[in-house]
C-alpha cells in the first residue's frame, strides 16, 4: 500500500504553537520521518517546537521552494509510493495555499497517493474572516507588480473588480515595501472604497481594521517589515 501525504500547518510567526496549532498534529508528525519543506531551517525549528524530544538528525528532508527544479519533485514521493508517510510544511501557514507545496500535492494526486490536509492557520482566511468584507466571493492576487506604473494600473483594476463584481480582493507585498504600496492604494482608490489592513496575524501585535480610504488617509499605520494582507472591498 502507498503511504499518505499530510499537509501540516505551520505557525504565522507565533512561537506559542498551543495558540494556533491543534494538539493532534504533534501526534501525526511524530509518526513521520519524511518531510517536504519550503525552508529547512524553519521546518527543523518548528518540529522542535512541537516535540522537544524529536531526533531531527534521523529525519529526511526535501526542500521545495521557488528554486526547486520541477523535474526533482516526483522523486520526493518515491518512499511514499512504497508505503512511507510524508508531510509537507510551508514556511508559514498552510501548505498549498499561496505556497510552492501545491506542486508536490499535484504530483501526489497523479501518483494516486492519498492527501490529507490538516487544520491550521491561514493568513488569507483569517484576514478575510476578520475584515467584514464579502467572504462569499473573493480573489487572492498574491504580489502586485513591483514597478510603480504597473502596480498602479493593477490597483485600479482591482478596485474596478470590487465595484463591478462585489468580490473582495486580497493581495500581499514584501514587508519592506508595505508602506509604499499603502501610499499607492490610497492615491488610486476612491475615498468611499473599503480597505482592510491585516498585519501580524496571530501575533501579540496583531492589527486588523477595515476603514474607508478616506479614513486611512487621516491616520496611516506604519507597516514597514510587518507581514500584511491588504483587502479591498465594499
Amino acid at each position: 500500500m502507498k503511504g499518505t501525504l499530510y499537509l501540516v500547518p505551520n505557525t504565522l510567526g507565533n512561537p506559542d504553537t498551543s495558540a494556533t496549532i491543534p494538539g493532534g498534529i504533534t501526534e501525526i508528525v511524530n509518526g513521520i520521518s519524511l518531510f517536504i519543506v519550503e525552508n529547512l531551517r524553519n521546518a527543523r525549528r518548528y518540529l522542535k517546537s512541537l516535540n522537544r524530544e524529536i531526533n531531527i538528525d534521523s529525519l529526511t528532508f526535501f526542500e521545495l521552494n521557488e528554486h526547486t527544479p520541477a523535474a526533482e519533485i516526483p522523486g520526493f514521493l518515491n518512499q511514499v509510493e512504497k508505503g512511507a508517510d510524508a508531510a509537507v510544511i510551508s514556511e508559514a501557514g498552510v501548505p498549498g495555499v499561496a505556497d510552492p507545496g501545491a506542486a508536490v500535492v499535484r504530483v501526489a494526486h497523479e501518483k494516486g497517493i492519498r492527501v490529507i490536509p490538516l487544520t491550521g492557520p491561514s493568513s488569507i482566511l483569517l484576514a478575510l474572516m476578520a475584515s467584514g468584507l464579502n467572504g462569499q466571493s473573493f480573489c487572492f492576487h498574491g504580489y502586485l507588480p513591483v514597478k510603480r506604473p504597473e502596480r498602479i494600473k493593477k490597483i485600479r483594476e482591482i478596485e474596478q473588480s470590487v465595484l463591478s463584481l462585489g468580490e473582495t480582493q486580497l493581495f500581499i507585498e514584501a514587508p519592506y515595501r508595505n508602506d509604499a504600496l499603502l501610499a499607492d492604494i490610497l492615491d488610486c482608490c476612491s475615498n468611499s472604497t473599503l480597505l482592510c489592513i491585516a498585519a501580524d496575524i496571530t501575533l501579540e501585535s496583531e492589527f486588523i481594521f477595515t476603514r474607508t480610504m478616506e479614513a486611512w488617509k487621516k491616520k496611516k499605520p506604519v507597516l514597514h517589515k510587518r507581514p500584511v494582507l491588504f483587502l479591498i472591498g465594499r
